[in-house]
């Protein structure tokens, strides 16, 4: 047997075992890699989520979960709306400047909503992650200002938000309640996650 002969058999079965191998990190590689991409669940939690709001009366409140936070569609009757020009000098940012939770461009409004009945907001004080309460009735009450206008109050630490879930000045918030993106599908329906139309 010759030198060249012994070369081609190694060389042979190097390309073999260098193919074999390679097939075999393929079939390895491609679970490795696909477990990068989010599950169906993962891309289903952050997808827009519908709410239909034609069973929701004036004064009430409902809530939808939203890339696993709440989100609030409160229905606002004329006196909680009038109620906002009262607060405009009450809280810290009247005009929704602060760029913290920035606003879709139809919701720079004092209603802080596409359509001034339906306030849509997240359910999450802005300062530590807490859920504030509904505080709709107007009046003196535990724990808040006896010209109390009707709002949400945060137990943890005092926060309070109007009905337009504007902070109140001097309290530990940093800033309004957030506005998700959304839009109107119908005049019943509300796409929650998506602002543009489709």
């Amino acid at each position: 047997m010759s030198n060249s002969t012994v070369d081609a058999s190694k060389r042979t079965w190097l390309i073999a075992s260098g193919c074999a191998g390679a097939v075999g990190a393929g079939f390895v590689a491609v679970p490795f890699v696909s477990s990068f991409e989010p599950s169906e669940r993962a891309k289903a939690a952050g997808a827009p989520v519908e709410a239909d709001i034609s069973g929701l009366q004036p004064g009430e409140k409902m809530t939808v979960e939203w890339r696993g936070k709440p989100v609030w569609i409160l229905r606002r009757t004329p006196e909680m709306l009038a109620s906002l020009k009262k607060t405009d000098s009450e809280v810290a940012d009247p005009e929704s400047k602060r760029t913290a939770y920035p606003l879709q461009a139809n919701c720079h409004n004092e209603w802080r909503s596409i359509k001034p009945e339906y306030l849509v907001v997240i359910g999450i004080c802005t300062h530590l992650g807490c859920s504030p309460n509904d505080k709709f009735q107007p009046g003196p009450q535990p724990s808040l200002p006896n010209d109390w206008e009707g709002g949400f109050l945060c137990p943890c630490h005092g926060s309070t938000f109007d009905l337009a879930g504007r902070v109140f000045k001097n309290k530990p918030a940093p800033d309004n309640l957030e506005v998700p993106p959304y839009m109107y599908l119908s005049d019943t329906r509300l796409l929650i996650g998506e602002d543009k139309k489709a």
